[in-house]
């Protein structure tokens, strides 16, 4: 059905409607007829007869009040009756698919026109292209959707990412890669690397949806890894490809409500059979992302030896019951119990007793992670807060005009910048490191960088709900974003890891590392 052709009307015209009985507005050089709506109008009636509204342009006081996408919702769209004679829209607003935003810090200075930087080639280039567009056509949609009813992200969304192979991709470089096609040719296997990895999850963040960003699988990001670096042949061609196909599911079992940072404090047991053949395990598991929907988990265990990680299949004696936290239920957060589950000894992971070289090793690749993503995050609330103090009036001037509050945007944008080239730095340590490499030499530099992101974090969302004001602590309306993040924010502060505990894990091992003939 084709779309109605929009009259042309002048000012002039649009000026005679100002009365209850035929009520127009102009709203960005587009003629909208609310007689009818006027009485439906969330906001009341009465902001309709405000001085300078009826018949007149009313595109500076709508966008005060409203995001743009609400002009593009179908029951309000409807209401566009024309365009004034010889102009045309000139805002652009929400997600323009693909494009780099032109905001000042809305993105990372690689992407901005006249910036150079010397971790990006043109493989990461086209790589952002195609993610960009991916996510703002397929995964943007679907995120705000499953963040407020709660539902799994949907499979459709984790079967085209398979297609492309995303999910292999955010396993970060390596052998499990070989053969494939990725992203339509976007990137080869022999050129992926740890910045590709990067800009696949500092994309994805771009949704401004937390529990959604770990309902898509972030599980399996932290989850599989293991299985890839120290699972047996025979258990990771059985395992591997159907989880990067999206057909199963794994996550990540390590905390518990007795032990969360202090690994070694765990309680979930695994001894063996009297034949030596199975693992016996007994215990629960506690904040495990995606555990809702799983169908593996990479459990934690203490055994005989020390500590082992294991790989456990759903079936008899796992059961798993969800768990209220302050974002949504999408990502699966689960409560896991597991009754004498009965596991081959080929499922462990590693070497027995060895699960602290394999948690290290999987703990630095979690946490940089969280650092791509919580930085990303960190940006978008900059340029949330960019468009608002443009848009909006306060004491007659726009926003910005106030020192305090570019004293805030100053803060917020040097926060986020600094972690970027922080984050850049450690990433191309990692490029240049192996696995073993990484686990000794890095562990420190990552629990650093993600404890300095969390708390920069926290600061930025206290700020932006200041500038935003009763917005900044509304779920809908122009401040949805700030507020949602602001109720999120602690999160990547808890989950690979508390703070604290990261800030002194760094300290010590700058000690262990300190030569012993040095003296002030």
């Amino acid at each position: 059905m084709a779309a109605k052709e929009l009259k042309r009307y002048t000012r002039e015209e649009v000026a005679l409607h100002n009365t209850e009985d035929s009520l127009w507005i102009i709203i960005d050089s587009k003629v909208f007829d609310v007689t009818r709506f006027r009485n439906l109008h969330p906001g009341g009636a009465s902001v309709f007869t405000d001085e300078g509204i009826p018949g007149q342009d009313a595109t500076e006081a709508f966008f005060g009040l409203h995001r743009y996408e609400v002009l593009d919702k179908p029951q309000f769209a409807r209401l566009q009756i024309g365009i004034v004679e010889g102009e045309e829209p000139q805002i652009r607003g929400g997600i323009v698919l693909g494009e780099v935003s032109k905001v000042p810090y809305a993105e990372p200075t690689w992407l901005v026109e006249g910036f150079k930087s010397p971790y990006y080639k043109e493989s990461h280039r086209r790589l952002q292209a195609a993610v960009r567009k991916f996510v703002d056509e397929l995964v943007y949609p679907d995120a705000q959707e499953r963040e407020l009813d709660g539902k799994r992200p949907s499979q459709s969304v984790f079967d085209e990412m398979a297609k492309v192979n995303l999910h292999a991709m955010r396993m970060g470089p390596g052998k499990h890669l070989q053969g494939l096609t990725l992203m339509g040719g976007a990137v080869t296997p022999e050129e992926f690397d740890y910045f590709h990895e990067l800009v696949i999850s500092q994309e994805t963040a771009r949704c401004g949806a937390r529990g959604y960003g770990d309902g898509l699988l972030a599980g399996c990001v932290i989850g599989l890894p293991p299985v890839l670096n120290f699972g047996s042949p025979e258990l990771k061609a059985r395992v591997v490809p159907e989880v990067l196909s999206a057909k199963k599911f794994i996550c990540l079992a390590v905390s518990e409500a007795y032990a969360g940072s202090d690994v070694f404090g765990l309680q979930t047991t695994a001894t063996k059979t009297e034949d030596g053949k199975h693992w016996i395990i007994t215990g629960t598991k506690k904040w495990i992302t995606n555990g809702m929907f799983s169908d593996y988990f990479t459990v934690g265990c203490k055994t005989e030896d020390g500590f082992t990680v294991i790989l456990v299949e759903r079936g008899e004696g796992v059961s798993t019951k969800p768990i209220k936290t302050s974002y949504s239920p999408t990502a699966g957060t689960a409560f896991v119990t597991f009754d004498h589950v009965k596991v081959p000894v080929e499922n462990t992971l590693g070497e027995e007793g060895g699960g602290i070289f394999v948690m290290l090793s999987n703990f630095n690749h979690e946490r940089w992670v969280m650092c791509c993503f919580n930085v990303r995050a960190q940006r978008l609330v900059v340029e949330e807060c960019m468009k608002w103090v443009n848009q909006r009036k306060a004491f007659g001037k726009p926003l910005h005009s106030l020192a305090v509050v570019r004293s805030k945007l100053a803060a917020m944008i040097s926060r986020v910048e600094g972690l970027q080239g922080w984050l850049e730095n450690i990433t191309y340590q990692m490029c240049n490191m192996s696995y073993r490499e990484q686990a000794s030499k890095l562990a420190g530099q990552i629990a650093f960088l993600k404890s300095q992101c969390t708390r920069s974090a926290q600061l930025t969302a206290a700020d932006a709900v200041q500038i935003f004001g009763g917005r900044g602590i509304t779920q809908t309306g122009m401040g949805k974003f700030i507020e949602h993040y602001h109720r999120t924010v602690t999160f990547d502060a808890l989950l690979g890891g508390a703070e604290d505990v990261l800030s002194d894990l760094g300290v010590r091992q700058a000690i262990r590392s300190m030569p012993s003939d040095v003296r002030l």
